[in-house]
């Protein structure tokens, strides 16, 4: 009897909390959430007891599937390197189609090239015996002008004469030697343009002090100013503006005024989103180009340091900036592109792509291409002291000799 009644209790006392619960759940729905949230605890630990036959009420760990990790990243990446790659494969395709052909035969020296020379022809480094080396490299070529380092300016635009004590003693000797040759100061400094030091051209009193230099290097001889004033940002109109006041020297002096100019955009806008991406605009727009060069009697490329991989690359681009730089110059106005006669190798400039014989055969296929007849066109070596006897063998074999010349050449 006890058992049984034991039996009969045990039996009603689970109906009746079966009864209860049910009610409840009718009622408040309250124990069936308590239920789940039960099994969501023991899910969220992984050990549970398994119901039925798996694992007959022991312990079982439950294994944990990893959530698939999305695929967007990836193709979001993968997209962009095409965007990237597609672009720079068509640019260097259309480079190297520049680089293709043969130049027209009457693409050579117009008699309007220049040579950059170091500061040691100035301050007494450079005597007799190179001037003898110098003479026999450039005498029957298309140099007509000589950039002399004869700076650099100081910050506030003023320019020690302390700083060319031989500048007589050249301008007389080239005078001798080489008639007809001109000897420019060349006048450069950084400007503040990307950084807190340097010169500013938008004060007054500095570009005052600029012209105050001019008057000084024509003083002592020099027979043109050459400006090679670095970063000038597309549309600097400081910039501008010192072209016009110091012209104003320059004419009354009837000598040329120069100038040493940045690259032009190889593609519409692109100084604009360098300037956006890395503070460092490189490249003018051809309209600013074209600017410039309306202010000056010569304008230089520095068609260099350009990143370029390749020899052929590096002669497309040069072909390029060639035909961009023609159709910016104003005719009245000598143009001459860069040629690269140092050897420093980073990764700006790779020697072995940036050549001075690439240089001149992209030059010359431009000239074929946009005007074989353009006769206020040269180019110009950068830089004595770093040019090798390959290089001046490069500029004389692929641009050509001009012969013997008579008498000064002045402005224009």
């Amino acid at each position: 009897m006890p058992r049984d009644r034991t039996n009969r209790t045990d039996r009603t006392s689970r109906t009746s909390r079966t009864d209860r619960t049910n009610r409840t759940d009718r009622t408040t729905g309250r124990a069936p959430r308590r239920a789940a949230r039960g099994v969501a605890h023991r899910a969220a630990h992984r050990v549970g007891f398994a119901a039925g036959r798996l694992g007959r009420g022991r312990p079982v760990l439950v294994p944990h599937r990893p959530r698939p990790r999305p695929k967007w990243p990836g193709r979001i990446m993968a997209g962009t390197a095409v965007l990237v790659a597609v672009p720079l494969l068509a640019a260097g395709v259309s480079l190297r189609l520049r680089y293709a052909g043969d130049p027209a035969p009457g693409t050579r020296t117009r008699g309007r090239d220049a040579v950059w020379l170091g500061h040691a022809w100035v301050d007494g480094r450079n005597g007799e015996a190179r001037l003898a080396e110098l003479v026999r490299r450039i005498r029957d070529t298309g140099v007509r002008d000589l950039y002399v380092h004869a700076g650099p300016l100081e910050h506030d635009g003023g320019l020690p004469a302390s700083r060319r004590p031989k500048a007589r003693w050249l301008v007389d000797a080239v005078r001798r030697e080489l008639p007809g040759v001109r000897v420019q100061a060349w006048l450069g400094d950084v400007l503040s343009t990307e950084g807190r030091t340097g010169m500013d051209l938008g004060e007054r009193a500095t570009r005052e002090r600029i012209v105050r230099s001019a008057h000084q290097v024509l003083k002592a001889g020099f027979e043109g100013v050459h400006f090679d004033l670095e970063p000038v940002h597309s549309g600097d109109r400081d910039y501008l503006s010192l072209l016009d006041e110091v012209r104003e020297v320059t004419r009354a002096h009837r000598v040329p005024l120069s100038v040493a100019a940045h690259q032009i955009d190889p593609l519409p806008s692109l100084h604009s989103l360098a300037g956006f991406a890395a503070g460092h605009p490189k490249w003018w727009s051809p309209s600013y180009f074209g600017e410039v060069a309306r202010r000056v009697d010569q304008i230089a490329v520095m068609s260099y340091d350009t990143a370029m991989p390749l020899e052929s690359l590096y002669g497309g681009y040069v072909a390029r900036q060639t035909r961009l730089a023609l159709k910016a110059t104003p005719r009245g106005t000598d143009l001459l592109m860069g040629l690269p006669a140092f050897h420093t190798d980073d990764i700006g400039h790779h020697e072995s792509a940036e050549t001075v014989a690439a240089a001149v055969r992209g030059v010359r296929l431009a000239l074929s291409r946009e005007d074989t007849r353009r006769a206020r066109f040269g180019v110009a070596l950068y830089v004595d002291f770093a040019a090798t006897p390959g290089d001046w063998a490069a500029y004389r074999e692929g641009w050509g000799t001009y012969g013997q010349r008579s008498g000064p050449c002045r402005a224009g």
